[in-house]
Formats: structure tokens, C-alpha cells, sequence
């Protein structure tokens, strides 16, 4: 029992010195994936909240990354849209990382504004 203590607190040492380190530059998938499991590891939290978190906090990282003048539109568009159209691919055990990009991906093509200047 005290061994499976250990090893979950070197886990999360670990995953939270990644998260610290490549936050600034991780891929969508990457800080998804790794929220997730740091999420799910925490006892009291549930599927539901830890996708809804996870997606939250990845999309906003991204569309920060990309400072813009309607960034913020398009980081609630994308959430929104991540949260009807992607939440389910996760599971307990498989956050699916890679399907959630795709989808949270095809978002973006979804919430692009088109400017158009009116002569």
C-alpha cells in the first residue's frame, strides 16, 4: 500500500513538472491529454468535470498563443463548440487526446469569422 502511495505521488510530480515546463508550447493534444490524467487522478473529481476543465483550459491556452483582436470570440466560439461536438470521446481511463484535437480542430473551420470590408 505505502509503495502505490509513492508511485501516485511520483506521478504527479512528474506530470505537473511536464505540464509547468511545455505549457507555453504544447499542442492542443498534448495539454489536453495531460490535464486529463492529472485531472482523473484527484479522487473527487468525474469525467464530466475534469473533460469540461480540461477543454476550458486547453482552448484558451491555444487562443492565447494566437493573441488576436477577436481571439476571445473565438475561444468561446471553439468551447462551445468542443463541449456539444467532442466531450465524448473521453473516457475514465482514455482521455483520447488525439480524436478530441481533431474535433476541437475542426471547430475552429466552424467559428472563423469572414471580414469583408463594405465599400
Amino acid at each position: 500500500m505505502e509503495m502505490g502511495k509513492l508511485i501516485r505521488a511520483f506521478v504527479l510530480v512528474v506530470l505537473c513538472v511536464g505540464m509547468l515546463t511545455e505549457r507555453s508550447t504544447a499542442s492542443f493534444k498534448d495539454c489536453y491529454t495531460k490535464c486529463f490524467i492529472f485531472c482523473m487522478i484527484e479522487p473527487t473529481q468525474t469525467l464530466c468535470s475534469c473533460t469540461t476543465h480540461c477543454l476550458k483550459d486547453c482552448i484558451f491556452q491555444e487562443i492565447q498563443n494566437d493573441a488576436s483582436e477577436d481571439s476571445d470570440n473565438l475561444g468561446f466560439c471553439k468551447l462551445g463548440c468542443a463541449f456539444s461536438m467532442c466531450s465524448s470521446f473521453s473516457t475514465k481511463r482514455t482521455p483520447n487526446g488525439e480524436k478530441v484535437d481533431g474535433c476541437v480542430g475542426s471547430c475552429s473551420n466552424k467559428c472563423v469569422k469572414s471580414y469583408s470590408s463594405s465599400p
